[in-house]
């Protein structure tokens, strides 16, 4: 008898023996490697590496709940809470001034031809200053309003969007979001951005930093600049200019170093602000009726 016919025999003669080992070496097998995967989650966990703007080095900071020191609101603890006495209007003005101001959004547009009038600079902090008054997760005020002027800027950010645009119109859309957006008249070309005096660009910030280094989270924050957003709009509205509502897809990146903003940010509305050009002309659509918005329970 051969040494494999010898192995052959003792593996039929002894398989319960065999197998018994074989299951008992992949649970240990099994257990341990468990083990080391949760001691990696743990570590992992317990420090994470943030990347901040220190002189190109990384720091590493804990993220520890139970660490007094890292648990720091986002405003000071000992805020005072001061009365809140809002003049209370009567009832009939409140009505007169709803309708008032639903009037006044129901006229607003998109527009996408502008005269390139200059804006005053004053009347462009103002409306930022507005949009800058809306509401927070924990107060955390996650957004960064970007407004660019000068035309070389502009003519750089349009040869950015156009040539993302180009690719987006042709290979990264669907047929049917191309076939959409035909009833506007838009392509890839966009001349507002270089027409348009003043271009407002909304950047969301994921989060900040700490005066102490550590990582401050921003919480809501998509919901946040999103109203925001809606604040800055009607601040537009409301003093007499226009506005795009453009979301340049796939530039984010490209634009956020093209302005030097950090890498927590991110670009979610390119907004082209001005007066309408003479010529101007906007599709004629009519806005759903308040019984398909609104249900009274």
């Amino acid at each position: 008898m051969n040494v494999i016919s010898l192995t052959v025999w003792a593996l039929e003669s002894n398989c319960f023996i065999v197998y018994t080992i074989m299951i008992v070496f992949f649970v240990a097998f099994t257990m341990f490697h468990k083990n080391r995967l949760e001691a990696n989650q743990n570590r992992i966990g317990a420090k994470k590496r943030f990347a901040i703007h220190d002189g190109g080095r990384e720091k590493e900071h804990p993220d520890d709940e139970d660490d007094p020191d890292w648990l720091v609101p986002a405003i000071p603890e000992d805020t005072p809470h001061i009365p809140y006495k809002p003049v209370k209007r009567p009832m009939e003005e409140v009505l007169q001034r709803s309708l008032d101001y639903y009037e006044l959004m129901a006229k607003r547009r998109t527009v996408r031809s502008f005269s390139t009038e200059p804006i005053p600079q004053e009347v462009l902090d103002n409306i930022v200053k507005t949009a800058g008054t809306a509401p927070s997760g924990a107060h955390t005020e996650p957004w960064t309003f970007v407004v660019v002027q000068d035309s070389n800027m502009k003519e750089a950010i349009r040869s950015i969007v156009e040539e993302e645009e180009e690719l987006n119109y042709k290979r990264r859309m669907s047929r049917q979001w191309v076939t959409d957006l035909k009833p506007f008249a838009t392509t890839y070309q966009k001349p507002y951005l270089s027409d348009a005096p003043a271009l407002i660009l909304v950047f969301r910030q994921t989060y900040s930093w700490r005066e102490d280094g550590k990582k401050r989270m921003h919480y809501y924050n998509e919901i946040s600049v999103a109203i925001a957003a809606g604040f800055l709009l009607a601040a537009i509205q409301y003093c007499g200019l226009v506005a795009l509502t453009s979301t340049p897809l796939n530039c984010n990146a490209r634009l956020r170093d093209l302005l030097c903003r950090p890498l927590n940010e991110r670009l979610e509305l390119l907004l082209p602000v001005g007066r309408p050009h003479e010529d101007a002309t906007v599709p004629d659509i009519s806005r759903k009726p308040l019984d398909q918005i609104i249900i009274n329970a």
